[in-house]
């Protein structure tokens, strides 16, 4: 299934995270309604999540097209976009124990999720 929702990381919270208002916090707090109003759902086994990761805009048309579908090597880390999707959509994700995840560029941002 694939949902059209831009990929985020999870932040590093702290306490004081409750009330104000960082950025990062923000935009991850707006991700995870997002996920939840669209009702993505990761199985425990044997899923893929692939992350499309947008393209920045000052990239020149060659470069676009060349880099699309390409791997994402760059931030945000694979393992904090993992954290903040499973982490929107479950409570607590211990029961989650094989996953498969990709980061690739496009020209827009996706989340596809492959049982």
């Amino acid at each position: 299934m694939i949902y059209p929702i831009i990929p985020c990381p999870k932040p590093r919270q702290t306490r004081s995270d409750r009330w104000r208002q960082r950025p990062a916090v923000l935009r991850y707090r707006a991700f995870a309604d997002e996920v939840r109003a669209a009702r993505v759902e990761i199985p425990e086994s044997g899923a893929t999540v692939i992350f499309r990761l947008p393209m920045p805009t000052s990239w020149s048309m060659k470069k676009r097209q060349k880099m699309n579908g390409m791997p994402h090597r760059s931030r945000p880390d694979i393992d904090n976009m993992l954290k903040s999707i499973l982490d929107a959509v479950y409570a607590s994700d211990a029961h989650v124990w094989d996953i498969r995840v990709i980061k690739l560029w496009a020209d827009e941002g996706s989340i596809e999720v492959i049982e």
